[in-house]
């Protein structure tokens, strides 16, 4: 299973499924962030939380927790 949370600088992915329950995945979910979608990850900052990705033609700043319940396939 790979999520969001471990694709590099530069890699696109196809969102798969959202773990999670109730209002974590309703918060996702209301990113746009769903499945089917593809998502881009643009920079990671310097600490690496949070991750910058691109998503339906905007960028979003999702904390790596958040990211984890994202599971994708890479592209």
């Amino acid at each position: 299973m790979v999520t969001l949370k471990d694709l590099g600088i530069g890699q696109t992915a196809k969102v798969v499924k959202l773990l999670g329950e109730g209002a974590v995945k309703r918060r996702i979910m209301d990113m746009g962030i769903t499945k089917g979608t593809e998502v881009s990850v643009r920079k990671l900052a310097p600490l690496g939380d949070p991750i910058e990705i691109t998503v339906r033609g905007y960028e979003l700043s999702i904390r790596k927790a958040d990211a984890q319940n994202i599971e994708v396939e890479p592209q």
